[in-house]
């Protein structure tokens, strides 16, 4: 039996992920978390085999809360489900040590093999951005601006490329406009950028945002 636990603010999502597993013969929800605080605590004092974690929660989540939980449990299986589908954020996840990663517009079928195969050791991830992920971990762009961006300041220059404003940003992430407005003037002067309109023409050029984004 495998079983799993399931960390989103989402409580749909969290329903409609238990119903998925419901239906699987081997495998069992061990429990939920809707923030990074509670993921923390219950890695500590909850016994499960694989975690499937959403990479945007409030308060502590994303690359850093990987780092968080692989420090507790190094062995632990984590395997990310996010709604973002560049391959920069699964980049970055896997490196901080998730075993898998596969987005919220994936088949249910292929959430149960991503779990099943993280459980067994492997990894797994989804097929619309493996061949890309790939290229990238092998050859990263080790001179590009972005690579030099801390996890943190990754995340927020991702928000404010989807069009997040800095008090957008701060309320979600559970953090002080004036530590957002830090980090944008940290990620602006990495980026030799002077406008966001500059960091939205990069990520688009660079395939870090869909060229749908207006």
């Amino acid at each position: 039996m495998i079983r799993v636990f399931i960390a989103d603010d989402h409580a749909i999502i969290r329903d409609g992920l238990k119903q998925i597993i419901s239906f699987v013969s081997n495998m069992e929800v061990a429990g939920e978390a809707g923030d990074g605080d509670e993921v923390l605590q219950k890695v500590r004092t909850v016994q499960f085999d694989v975690l499937v974690l959403d990479m945007s929660m409030p308060g502590k989540s994303g690359i850093a809360l990987i780092q968080q939980i692989k420090a507790i449990r190094p062995a632990l299986p984590i395997l990310v489900l996010s709604m973002h589908q560049e391959s920069q954020y699964a980049v970055q996840a896997m490196r901080a040590g998730a075993a898998g990663y596969i987005t919220k517009n994936t088949a249910s079928s292929q959430l149960i093999e991503g779990i099943r195969r993280v459980a067994e050791g492997g990894s797994f991830v989804s097929p619309g951005i493996s061949e890309k992920l790939i290229r990238q971990m092998h050859k990263p762009d080790a001179d590009l601006p972005h690579t030099q961006l801390t996890p943190r300041e990754f995340q927020i220059f991702n928000m404010l490329v989807e069009g997040h404003s800095v008090n957008d940003i701060a309320r979600i992430l559970s953090l002080s406009n004036k530590t957002i407005s830090t980090h944008k003037a940290a990620i602006l002067q990495k980026m030799e950028a002077s406008t966001t309109a500059n960091l939205v023409y990069y990520a688009m050029k660079h395939g870090l945002i869909n060229e749908g984004y207006d």
